[in-house]
């Protein structure tokens, strides 16, 4: 190990090298549960791409295990430490470099905090749309490497979609360039894309060009009751089926607004089953929040009320933006799934999650993107309780399960990391994680970039 540190002191600023196992140990692992992480035998904290081509140098030499981090915001494991490895944390490389409102594009480092590259691009008239819930601490290189989503994706799409260009740092050290700053560019593979996704196990990203658009009108909020499951997804499919093109179209069934109530005392209706959020940033929002007001109506909800302002349509959203943290707080622990399923099978998910956790006894809510048929049903256990532990994976990987035979996916936009990457074989079969692991194999030779993530 003290040769380890010496050699990337040697390419460092001292302060860049951590080595104090009560401080590494800070870096082992998460916000996932159930997934094994290790103490590092190193911390690094590079400012610059040369300096991480220097670790990947040193770790090629030594044969040591990289992971790549950056808030560690992440639900899968992915960004978990190997015993003994290098934690390599882009946090420093925090810079914006460039905004270009002509080409609409942002230049940033991987350790620039989604809300705050969204705040430096709203000087423009310009915005980054992709949001995931974690936006105020999430960062970009984290948002790329588990290509993430957000509140906004049923209408501007996810991180893939806005990724243009990549400078990355490959696992001997070399540089690659991937992609173009152009709309338009089609020669050879799309390597972009490739990374895009990748979580840390391909290479590292230590530059990135966004595309932006141009800032939406502040947008206008409906809430609607439904007293089950299958009414709020009919409710959905309506919606979609008559052309609209809402800005949001969350949902949060019946567990998950009792827990908001519980920690926010923000009185949502608790006698509901569903509770559907529509929002729209259209010229005439009020207009679209009546045609959709309709469509719920005929679905079959019991109450529908539109905001009349921004200020109301934030009070709306402001449950839906604490869901997660308010069910954590049910039991102190949360297993969050990410199943996507097709949007005409939303309803069967709500339902047979609810008879999961009957079944096994669990709180289980779910929140969900329903406009892209992304859910996150989410276990709420007590980490001290050995049976509820055996409960909540078993009821865990029913969802995934259950979604799996909806014709859906195992992630959305969480990732696989360690947590999932059983469930990654099962839905892509033999002959795909053939490729996958070939891949893997031409950029990763020796299999030191985040060793036990997706395989």
């Amino acid at each position: 190990m003290s040769q380890l540190a010496e050699r990337l002191r040697a390419g460092l600023p001292a302060d860049a090298v951590l080595t104090d196992p009560d401080v590494t140990s800070s870096y082992a692992h998460d916000m996932a549960s159930f997934c094994p992480a290790g103490i590092p035998g190193a911390v690094v904290l590079p400012r610059t791409a040369e300096e991480v081509r220097h670790v990947m140098r040193t770790a090629t030499e030594l044969r040591v295990p990289v992971v790549p981090q950056g808030a560690r915001t992440g639900l899968s494991g992915a960004a978990n430490a190997p015993e003994g490895g290098i934690v390599l944390s882009l946090l420093r490389m925090n810079r914006v470099l460039e905004i270009d409102p002509v080409n609409r594009i942002a230049v940033v480092e991987p350790g620039v905090v989604n809300a705050d590259l969204s705040k430096a691009v709203a000087a423009y008239g310009l915005t980054y749309p992709p949001d995931p819930s974690s936006w105020e601490q999430c960062t970009i290189g984290g948002n790329i490497g588990t290509a993430s989503g957000g509140l906004c994706c049923v209408k501007y799409g996810v991180t893939a979609e806005y990724v243009l260009e990549l400078e990355v740092v490959l696992a001997d050290g070399r540089l690659l360039r991937t992609g173009r700053r152009t709309a338009k560019g089609v020669a050879g593979y799309d390597l972009t894309r490739l990374f895009v996704g990748s979580e840390g196990t391909l290479g590292v990203v230590v530059k990135a060009v966004l595309a932006l658009k141009p800032a939406p009108p502040p947008q206008l909020v409906l809430a609607a009751e439904f007293g089950s499951a299958a009414a709020a997804g009919e409710a959905v499919c309506r919606i979609m089926a008559e052309g609209h093109t809402p800005s949001m179209l969350e949902l949060m069934d019946r567990p998950t607004i009792a827990a908001v109530n519980a920690m926010t005392r923000m009185g949502l209706p608790e006698t509901t089953e569903a509770l559907l959020l529509a929002a729209f940033d259209t010229p005439d929002p009020a207009a679209d929040l009546a045609a959709v007001g309709e469509l719920c109506a005929a679905a079959g909800a019991t109450q529908v009320v539109p905001a009349e302002d921004a200020a109301e349509s934030e009070m709306l959203l402001a449950g839906r933006r604490v869901a997660l943290s308010a069910l954590e707080a049910v039991k102190g622990t949360t297993m969050i799934d990410d199943v996507c399923v097709p949007r005409s099978r939303l309803a069967e998910l709500l339902e047979g999650v609810a008879a999961i956790a009957d079944r096994h006894g669990l709180t289980i809510g779910v929140c969900a993107h329903a406009g892209d048929g992304n859910t996150h049903p989410t276990v709420c256990f007590d980490s001290t309780d050995p049976e509820e532990c055996r409960r909540a994976r078993i009821s865990f990987d029913e969802i995934m399960e259950l979604g799996l035979e909806l014709g859906g996916t195992i992630t959305g936009e969480h990732g696989v990391g360690v947590l999932k990457k059983e469930w990654m074989a099962r839905e892509l079969g033999p002959v795909g994680m053939e490729v996958q692991r070939g891949i893997k194999r031409v950029l990763d030779p020796l299999g030191i970039l985040n060793p036990g993530t997706l395989f």
